[in-house]
C-alpha cells in the first residue's frame, strides 16, 4: 500500500515509517497539517494521521478531504481519549482510532483489517458516475446495460476491481493476466491504454512509475 503519514513527533514518525516499510509498504511522512493538505491526493491506499498537530489538525483535514470527495481510509493515532473526540473522529469517517501509546503491531493489525475488509467488500463496485462492475459476474456495466470487452480486458478490470483503492503493479499484472509470461512494463501499458480508450469514462488511474489503480465510487 502507498501510505501517508502525519505525525510530528519525529522519533514516532521515523519509527512508524521504518515499521511500515519493514512489512512492505511505501511511505509519505509529514510533520505538519499544512504539508498533508499540499501533498495528498487519491493516490494514496491509506492515510495515518495525528489529530494534534501543527498548522492545520487531522480533524480539519479529513473534513477538507471530505468536502474535496476524496475519499481515502484513515486511521487516526491520537494522545486524546474523550468520546467526543473519538465520536467526532468516527463521523468525519475514519475507519480506526488507536490511542497512543501503542504497539506498532497493533497499528500493522489494524492495516490488515482494513485490506481484507475492502477486498471482501460488496461484489457489485462503483468505479465512476456511469460505470460498475459486478465481481461475480465479471461484467462492467455502463448506466446498467453490459459493455463488450476483449477477454483480457476484462482481467484487467478484474484484477483492479479485485484490489479497489489499491496499486496493482506491473509485476502483479504479469503474473495474474499474462500468466508470468516474460512481458515487459510498455507491453502492459500498451493493453492499458487501448483499454481506457474504449471507455466513456476515466476511471484507470496511472500511478506513474508503480502501476494502476481504480478507486471506489462514492456519489455525494
Amino acid at each position: 500500500m502507498k501510505i501517508l503519514l502525519l505525525e510530528d513527533e519525529l522519533m514516532l514518525n521515523n519509527a512508524i515509517s521504518e515499521y511500515l516499510k519493514g512489512i512492505g509498504h511505501m511511505v509519505e511522512s509529514f510533520t505538519d497539517g499544512e504539508e498533508v493538505v499540499n501533498n495528498v491526493d487519491g493516490s494514496f491506499d491509506l492515510l495515518i494521521l495525528d489529530i494534534n498537530v501543527p498548522k492545520k489538525d487531522g480533524f480539519e483535514i479529513l473534513q477538507d478531504l471530505n468536502t474535496r470527495r476524496v475519499y481515502i481510509p484513515t486511521i487516526f493515532i491520537t494522545a486524546l481519549n474523550d468520546i467526543e473526540d473519538i465520536t467526532r473522529a468516527y463521523d468525519l469517517g475514519c475507519r480506526e482510532y488507536i490511542k497512543k501509546p501503542f504497539h506498532l503491531e497493533e497499528l500493522g493489525i489494524k492495516i490488515n483489517q482494513i485490506l481484507k475488509k475492502d477486498q471482501k467488500s460488496t461484489s457489485h463496485v462503483r468505479f465512476s458516475e456511469n460505470y460498475s462492475y459486478s465481481k461475480e459476474k465479471k461484467t462492467l456495466y455502463f448506466n446498467g446495460e453490459p459493455q463488450s470487452l476483449t477477454k483480457k480486458q476484462l482481467d484487467i478490470i478484474h484484477i483492479l476491481a479485485l484490489n479497489i483503492n489499491m496499486i496493482v503493479d506491473f509485476e502483479r499484472f504479469r503474473v495474474d493476466i499474462w500468466g508470468g509470461e516474460n512481458i515487459d512494463n510498455p507491453t502492459i501499458r500498451a493493453e492499458i491504454s487501448r483499454l481506457k480508450k474504449g471507455l466513456k469514462e476515466d476511471f484507470i488511474k496511472n500511478i506513474r512509475g508503480l502501476g494502476y489503480k481504480i478507486d471506489r465510487f462514492y456519489s455525494v
